[in-house]
């Protein structure tokens, strides 16, 4: 997709909103607001596409039935506030897309569905199922269970991967601001920033990390979940709710970010953006530069150290000798093995402990650069 105008017959598009574009003043959740958004992708599904939403507000809607004033700065009460929200938030939500004829299925991840390869595949799955059932999926972080995750970044981060994982054509951030601004958006004179092609275009821009009262992300989670889309192909419309037929036509509202990278495999981006690494390998300076140009695998010739416990198949980083994260990779070996392969060639490991061992401690179709490079 080269321009925001083909938005307008994309086939499969992710949305994410807000709570503060789901809540009203008092804390409630804005029954007129969210019937608004779903007639919008009412629309979208008649003319013919394919819909996700990714949905914040749960706490949101549980504050006013629990007679709250503001988000819960304790855990235990913000996931009690997120279980009363849910229910109410999907059952309006049902509500309002059976008035078109749409059926909806609730999708609750915390952010270990997503730093888990068994559960991130089994996301993928249910999700890509519903959309064939005709299902509008209502995507949500399960903040009832979640702990440190309950701060996950007002689910941008995960609309991100979620745009991944349904290989979605594009993604629509709405939130209270109608764009990236290239200042404070309160200060006088600052302007909105129509379109975004490179990381370049807004080096330097002054982004805020504090979200609304009700939500949890702010200006920055939504620019790193920007780069999550665009860096694997998928280009981004971030603006207000009520812009929301207007980004899906198209039209030339909040601010259009381009594809900068290529579409990758499901499980790369996982191993980018989403697995929890396990350990380290630390890289001498030639097996540094033949990971990052991209084409060669990691052999214990040029691995100096191991950090951490992990079995094969589990994914590590890949570090200078300073400490600086060049990529990730899912390991070959179970960290006891490795210190007796440091720095040994391959054809060394195969006479001293025969086949098995002359093989790559990360091949390069499981490896992925964090720092630019050709891959």
């Amino acid at each position: 997709m080269s321009s925001r105008s083909q938005i307008a017959t994309a086939h499969r598009v992710v949305v994410k909103i807000g709570s503060s574009s789901l809540t009203g003043a008092d804390g409630h959740l804005d029954l007129a607001a969210l019937r608004a958004l779903v007639d919008v992708l009412a629309a979208r599904r008649a003319a013919g596409g394919q819909v996700v939403l990714v949905t914040s507000g749960a706490i949101a809607a549980g504050l006013g039935p629990l007679g709250l004033t503001a988000r819960p700065r304790d855990l235990a009460t913000a996931q009690a506030t997120a279980s009363v929200g849910q229910g109410m938030l999907v059952a309006r939500y049902t509500e309002a897309f059976a008035t078109h004829g749409l059926r909806v299925g609730q999708v609750l991840l915390t952010a270990e569905d997503t730093v888990r390869r068994g559960h991130y595949r089994n996301a993928q799955r249910s999700l890509e199922r519903l959309l064939d059932l005709g299902v509008v999926p209502v995507v949500n972080e399960n903040d009832a269970v979640a702990t440190d995750e309950i701060r996950f970044g007002d689910n941008d981060r995960l609309a991100a991967l979620v745009s991944h994982l349904v290989r979605a054509d594009a993604m629509v951030l709405l939130t209270d601001v109608d764009g990236l601004y290239d200042g404070p958006p309160s200060r006088p004179g600052t302007q909105r920033i129509a379109e975004v092609h490179s990381p370049a275009d807004i080096e330097g821009i002054e982004v805020t990390g504090r979200g609304s009262a009700v939500g949890t992300g702010g200006m920055l989670t939504k620019i790193e979940s920007v780069s999550i889309a665009t860096g694997t192909g998928i280009p981004v419309v971030l603006t207000t709710a009520q812009n929301a037929a207007s980004a899906l036509a198209g039209d030339a509202v909040g601010t259009w970010f381009a594809a900068t990278g290529r579409r990758t495999t499901r499980r790369r981006l996982w191993l980018a953006h989403a697995a929890r690494t396990r350990g380290r390998l630390v890289l001498d300076d030639g097996a540094v530069r033949a990971v990052q140009g991209g084409r060669a695998s990691l052999l214990p010739a040029g691995v100096t150290a191991v950090e951490g416990e992990f079995d094969a198949g589990d994914p590590v980083e890949l570090v200078t000798r300073d400490g600086h994260v060049v990529a990730r990779g899912l390991v070959a070996f179970e960290s006891r093995d490795i210190p007796d392969l440091l720095g040994r060639t391959t054809s060394a490991l195969r006479d001293d402990l025969g086949a098995g061992y002359d093989r790559e401690i990360v091949h390069r179709d499981d490896l992925v650069l964090t720092t630019p490079g050709r891959a």
